[in-house]
């Protein structure tokens, strides 16, 4: 079952903090976040995937480190559609917040100065679509999981899952 599929199985489970509201606020968000750099939604897709690959990373690197637990308290106090700083640092020193929109840069064409100010606003999107799968009750969250345990092809799944998304709800 892909990413897309588990945050589909959020959405319609009453025991997980998905709903069609939460999603439809992160497709908001990155149609604005497209509006206001002049990005396409092809390539603010591809920023949205490598960034995704790159939180995944830091996330595995917590969960290694400090357990499953600390990631999903990271996830639950970051995860939003608005700009916060605090997101991107709790998961990316300065230089790593250099090196990801250096990487970016290099794949979308898009300057890296402009995509490390997107950064605030893509790192909480991100949590967002990965809070999705939060138990109500607190025991487990099966879209992170998923998200953690992804085979390690390199193909982040939370692109996909915005393309998908915005099929899914029509916009």
């Amino acid at each position: 079952m892909g990413l897309f599929d588990q945050i589909l199985g959020a959405v319609a489970n009453p025991n997980q903090q998905g709903s069609l509201a939460q999603i439809g606020g992160i497709m908001n968000a990155v149609k604005q976040l497209s509006n206001n750099t002049g990005a396409d939604s092809s390539t603010m897709q591809s920023v949205m995937s490598i960034v995704g690959g790159q939180v995944r990373s830091a996330l595995q690197e917590k969960q290694a480190n400090e357990g499953t637990g600390a990631v999903q308290a990271l996830v639950n106090q970051f995860a939003g559609t608005s700009a916060n700083p605090s997101a991107v640092t709790s998961l990316f020193s300065p230089g790593m917040q250099q090196q990801v929109a250096e990487i970016a840069a290099q794949r979308t064409g898009i300057d890296a100065a402009t995509i490390q100010q997107m950064l605030p606003v893509i790192v909480p999107m991100v949590l967002n679509f990965l809070n999705s799968g939060a138990s109500i009750q607190g025991d487990g969250n099966s879209v992170l999981s998923k998200f953690l345990d992804a085979d390690g092809d390199g193909d982040v799944d939370i692109a996909d899952a915005i393309q998908m998304a915005s099929k899914y709800m029509g916009r």
